[in-house]
């Protein structure tokens, strides 16, 4: 039997393919024209005779910019994220945000060097010298201070002893730092006054990184809370540690949201609402009602459980690419484990797939862990899907996305038995970044080209 999958109007977000390209060339396009800047202010020449003093020009315009380009990658802007995710956003806005601090370093090393050596003064004096008599230099000291903060925290080992909450916290410095930067290269910064075409590009980067983050990260947010006022309508235990909230609100069916999206959300009333956490949508957006659901690993998603009916949420979003835009042929092989379920599980009901073409693998550690098992068997009647569960305990002997039982077998071998035509079809993975790459993996050695394997993941 054949089921009808959306019969009401429900916005969708679009995506168009050269947004990507246009972003990409754009952000290159800003690093070279900076380093042609450098070179026309004479950077080449002062090579040979003031190598620090040049050297460290470069290495500050460098950072000035990668700074603007980190801040624009994280303002959310939504022909942005919908082009590349948000994992890929926040990979590519950590490897722009070391670059930058590595380049501030230098950059005050090697002016401070440069300055030393000018003057013929000693290393730590002319720091002192710098930071206390030139315009600005106590303002970039403190922003530079701030933002040294923002990216030692953001160190791998750092992140895992901090919450989500709290690290979140600490990371909005990084706009009191560039903000902080700024009178320095008014005030001394002779490579942005030093002609009408430099000081228009950095005032005109400012500014779009300023409005960027004001219209997306505030504007856009605020605008949507006022216009669809949402509410919890109910909350309902799923299993141990689980809950779904049920939200309504006004003209949802204008919500430009699909299946496989998720929100940063905060509830009002209780400690911690203003510290926002991000839930995947666990049903696909029908126009009258939104579900997430949670498992209780944090303060935030267990505050969940207590939520009361009619309480206002306040959300940003919807954001994320794990969803149809990215599909590629009719043929469908989802992979889940524990609560990464909840976008697939979106997307097996409204993805559109005929009988037989739809497989699912979900992985949990015993059959009471198994989310919406009835909700999921009720679509796999209707729709033709079939469904692997893959439960108890995970080999130790390899890395494996499988449970021990399949050990003998290597995990491809053991994926192309149980869908032969594999390479053939789509692959949507969530779940823990460890078990995720296991699968990536064994669907890479199995044929599955790399623009049929779709996964986003969320760590932070």
């Amino acid at each position: 039997m054949t089921a009808t999958i959306v019969t009401h109007r429900v916005a969708r977000p679009a995506v168009r393919p050269w947004w990507r390209d246009a972003a990409g060339l754009t952000a290159w396009a800003s690093v070279l024209f900076v380093v042609a800047l450098w070179v026309s202010g004479r950077g080449l020449q002062d090579l040979g005779t003031d190598f620090f003093t040049s050297t460290g020009r470069l290495t500050g315009l460098l950072s000035a910019d990668l700074l603007l380009l980190q801040l624009l990658l994280m303002a959310r802007i939504p022909w942005v994220e919908r082009s590349y995710g948000q994992d890929d956003l926040a990979r590519r806005h950590r490897i722009a945000g070391f670059g930058s601090i590595v380049l501030l370093a230098a950059h005050l090393v090697l002016i401070t060097l440069g300055y030393a050596q000018a003057d013929r003064s000693g290393l730590l004096g002319e720091a002192w010298q710098l930071v206390t008599t030139y315009p600005g230099m106590l303002l970039a000291a403190a922003g530079t201070a701030a933002l040294g903060m923002v990216a030692a925290t953001s160190v791998r080992a750092a992140r895992r002893r901090l919450r989500y909450e709290s690290w979140h916290l600490l990371h909005l410095y990084a706009y009191l730092g560039a903000g902080l930067a700024l009178p320095h290269q008014l005030w001394t910064g002779a490579d942005f006054v030093s002609s009408p075409v430099a000081t228009a590009f950095w005032w005109t980067a400012y500014a779009v990184a300023a409005a960027s983050v004001l219209v997306f990260r505030v504007g856009l947010p605020g605008w949507l809370n006022l216009r669809h006022r949402l509410v919890v309508d109910q909350v309902v235990r799923e299993g141990r540690g689980v809950v779904s909230v049920y939200l309504r609100g006004r003209r949802l069916d204008r919500l430009p949201v699909t299946a496989g999206q998720f929100f940063v959300w905060r509830f009002f009333g209780g400690p911690g609402w203003t510290r926002g956490k991000p839930f995947s949508l666990s049903a696909a957006p029908d126009g009258h009602r939104l579900r997430i659901t949670a498992k209780a690993l944090g303060p935030g998603s267990r505050r969940l459980a207590s939520l009361r009916p009619g309480t206002p949420a306040l959300f940003e979003g919807p954001y994320g690419r794990l969803t149809a835009t990215v599909r590629k042929g009719r043929k469908l092989a989802l992979f889940a484990s524990g609560i990464g379920i909840t976008p697939l599980r979106a997307l097996l009901e409204e993805l559109p797939f005929a009988p037989g073409e739809a497989v699912l693998f979900y992985r949990a550690g015993r059959p009471a862990d198994l989310l919406f098992r009835q909700e999921l068997e009720d679509l796999a009647l209707r729709r033709g899907i079939r469904i692997h569960y893959l439960l108890g305990r995970r080999s130790r002997n390899r890395r494996s996305w499988l449970p021990a039982g399949y050990a003998p077998v290597p995990d491809d071998q053991a994926l192309r038995h149980l869908v032969p035509d594999i390479a053939s079809r789509d692959v949507y993975v969530c779940g823990p970044d460890a078990w995720t790459a296991a699968v990536l993996e064994s669907a890479r050695r199995a044929g599955v080209p790399a623009d049929r394997a779709h996964s986003e993941l969320f760590g932070w």
